[in-house]
């Protein structure tokens, strides 16, 4: 069985989001991660070799160099193989153009299984699995809280909101977006540790995949940036003094005109 887990490196939580003057984020020189969601969707797809025989995981992601490093690490975690597309023209790419190019990739490696996180930790969309789903023609199944396969059928539970079970059943193949519900990933072995160190990463460009400059980047964007600005604007500081019993009061009535309590 051939699985292609999407990943992707992130700003870390200790830097936070940095924007370039044209709105993309900037992704250069600042320290990243592999997104928390496709670290699980690459131990469900350890997992899953566990339980069927003769499966090869190959992580896969676009972006300027550093974001290799989100594959070393999914190499790291057990992956077989991994690709890169790397190519200039993919800067500023929307989740149209990204869907378009992850889809062309999984397709070029004959997939059985795609599996991603459900949302990435940078943008937080959830769409681009559905839409890769879309352009491959196949099943998507979105969510999952558990990923089982049995023979030629994928099978996933989810809360459907409501506090209900939801189980969803289709054929392979198929993308399947995973939810940190599915589990913490496991520590990795020492010797996926040590094996990593000889795995390559394979560089695909736009003409590997047969994909038009114009349809990526900035230039074949559907969506558009026009500003940024602080999702909470800064608070100021006070230091409250005094004995206890003044202090909790003055304290409280500081929380409550900022709107805390």
């Amino acid at each position: 069985m051939r699985v292609v887990v999407l990943v992707k490196q992130v700003p870390s939580e200790d830097v936070g989001l940095s924007f370039a003057p044209d709105l993309t984020v900037d992704r250069g020189g600042l320290p990243g991660v592999l997104s928390a969601g496709d670290r699980i969707a690459v131990d469900q797809g350890l997992r899953l070799a566990v339980r069927v025989r003769d499966v090869q995981i190959t992580a896969v992601t676009m972006g300027p160099l550093s974001a290799r490093e989100a594959l070393r690490t999914a190499l790291l975690l057990g992956a077989d193989n991994a690709v890169h597309i790397l190519d200039e023209a993919l800067h500023g790419s929307d989740a149209l153009a990204t869907s378009l190019v992850l889809a062309a990739a999984a397709a070029r490696l004959e997939f059985d299984l795609v599996l991603c996180g459900s949302a990435s930790a940078d943008s937080g969309m959830s769409a681009v699995p559905a839409m890769v789903a879309e352009r491959l023609a196949v099943p998507g199944l979105h969510f999952a809280d558990e990923l089982l396969v049995r023979e030629r059928k994928v099978e996933i539970h989810r809360d459907d909101g409501h506090g209900d079970l939801r189980v969803l059943v289709a054929d392979l193949p198929a993308v399947v977006s995973i939810t940190e519900r599915c589990g913490e990933p496991r520590y990795p072995r020492y010797v996926s540790r040590v094996d990593a160190r000889e795995k390559l990463i394979s560089t695909w460009s736009l003409g590997t995949l047969s994909i038009d400059p114009a349809q990526v980047g900035r230039r074949g964007a559907a969506c558009v940036v026009d500003a940024v600005t602080p999702h909470r604007p800064a608070r100021p500081r006070a230091l409250v003094e005094g004995d206890p019993t003044s202090t909790a009061v003055r304290l409280a009535d500081f929380l409550a005109e900022r709107e805390f309590l």
